[in-house]
């Protein structure tokens, strides 16, 4: 048994229910052939003579596409297609003429027609395809538009977006302790978007018209991060020319963000207890301390608690700081947020680029859902901005998204053969080492054994790409890779 097109563009056609298809044509040979054809290709199928019959089904709002013939006794075949755009513009309408004319063509998708068949048909087959297209395209329309109203619906949480039950508990989090002044420990990995909820904590607090401080503690030296934290005085050490406030001192009455908190050294360790105790910070060099009124916000993706066993991290200070946690999932355990997410970005970039990018292709839409994410919310925003600047209509395809997305894995070091043998969690466990070391050895040879390039490419924050490669033992120190940034 030969079978048929499914109607979802290559899955299975029982995942999607069948589209209800109204023919509508005074031929009743030609009724009949198309009638049989989206029968064949499972379509729940309504056949119409009649015009003003076909316009009363049509208005009632049970019919998904209909194809309509241009030449009916009664009526224009386009006049009745303008009647059922204005009144349900979501209805796909495919037209049949007999003519060919291209003017005849450009009236009907003026007036709204999703394409257009020329008789005779150069195949049957062809109609179910279009049938077919005008299906999907219709419902990534619907869902886009019901995306659309749950972002639209969003009750202040900014740049946050999220419907799964795991994005609920973080807002219902940030609700609660955004009107405290308790101390708040953000934990997630790198790309979840842990400024963000530090932002949405600090607008819901007293401090929200006070100063806002964002500090990233991994990316500066020691040196450097003490000076930018407490400030320093003049003369306090070469180069230090004038006074110069730190950060907690600029954030007085306001809210300062310690980004990856979990990377600091033991000495400014001690530092930070003392402003979280004391309530007062002593600038490089002073010889007296300031009194600040600052509430602290710190985020890491690091296992603090074995940091504390190896003793690389206070427990007084965890204490301090972890008064209260706020856990962001990671974007992989949150699937029913990618393509809210997607369509927000879509949005956001394709208003600054200029780019009149509607929506996601089918195809397109499975690529991201099914994507791991290892870089988060992080790298999704950065393959949708790299699709709105590859797309030139109205859809985003999977060729405009990243490689690696929706593209098959070449060279994978397991076949899925090999695993049959295995229960299911731990063949799908040891599949996913297998990706994920395969995915890092390609991007550290596409970008030339530069690990700052790779990162970039990848979507990931740099000291998380360096973990993932040590995890995987990828790039290890003598491979020829370097940790530069690119062109320097």
């Amino acid at each position: 048994m030969t079978s048929q097109p499914s109607l979802n563009g290559g899955q299975p056609a029982e995942e999607l229910p069948p589209p209800r298809v109204l023919v509508l044509d005074d031929d009743p040979g030609v009724l009949l052939s198309v009638c049989r054809v989206l029968e064949r290709g499972g379509c729940d199928v309504i056949r119409q003579d009649d015009a003003d019959r076909a316009e009363e089904l049509l208005l009632s709002g049970t019919v998904d596409v209909a194809v309509l013939d241009v030449m009916l006794p009664t009526i224009s075949g386009i006049e009745l297609l303008r009647r059922v755009k204005a009144a349900l513009p979501r209805v796909a309408v495919v037209m049949m003429t007999a003519s060919n004319s291209v003017q005849t063509a450009v009236e009907a998708v003026k007036a709204g027609a999703f394409d257009y068949l020329s008789k005779p048909f150069d195949s049957l087959e062809n109609i179910l395809l279009t049938v077919r297209r005008a299906y999907e395209h219709q419902r990534l329309i619907a869902d886009n538009a019901a995306l659309t109203k749950m972002l639209e619906a969003k009750e202040g949480m900014e740049d946050l977006v999220g419907q799964s039950t795991k994005m609920r508990e973080v807002f219902q989090l940030i609700e609660a302790v955004g009107p405290t002044p308790a101390t708040v420990l953000i934990r997630g990995e790198s790309g979840t978007g842990k400024e963000l909820v530090a932002r949405a904590i600090h607008r819901r607090s007293d401090r929200a018209n006070g100063p806002f401080h964002a500090v990233n503690c991994s990316a500066l030296a020691e040196s450097v991060l003490e000076s930018e934290l407490f400030g320093h005085v003049k003369g306090a050490f070469t180069g230090a020319m004038t006074n110069r406030k730190g950060l907690f001192e600029a954030a007085h009455n306001g809210t300062i963000f310690l980004d990856e908190i979990g990377d600091i050294s033991l000495h400014m360790q001690v530092r930070l207890l003392r402003v979280l105790q004391e309530g007062e910070v002593k600038p490089i060099g002073a010889n007296q301390v300031v009194t600040v009124d600052v509430r602290v916000l710190a985020a890491t993706n690091a296992n603090l608690e074995a940091a504390m066993r190896a003793k690389k991290f206070r427990e007084d200070l965890y204490y301090r700081l972890n008064v209260v946690t706020v856990p962001i999932p990671p974007l992989r355990e949150r699937p029913d947020d990618i393509m809210l997410l997607a369509l927000h970005f879509l949005r956001r970039h394709g208003a600054r680029m200029k780019r009149p990018v509607q929506g996601f292709s089918e195809e397109a839409r499975q690529a991201l859902t099914t994507h791991d994410w290892p870089g988060n919310v992080r790298e999704l925003e950065n393959a949708v901005a790299r699709a709105v600047v590859m797309c030139t209509g109205p859809e985003v395809m999977v060729s405009h998204l990243p490689p690696g997305i929706g593209g098959a894995v070449a060279a994978s070091d397991v076949e899925a053969a090999s695993l049959a043998h295995l229960p299911y969690a731990q063949a799908k466990k040891t599949a996913l080492v297998a990706f994920e070391r395969s995915y890092l050895k390609a991007k550290l040879a596409g970008s030339g054994g530069n690990i700052s390039k790779a990162a970039r490419e990848a979507g990931v924050d740099r000291s998380n790409f360096k973990r993932l490669l040590r995890e995987y033992g990828v790039g290890e120190p003598g491979d020829g890779h370097s940790d530069e940034e690119a062109g320097t």
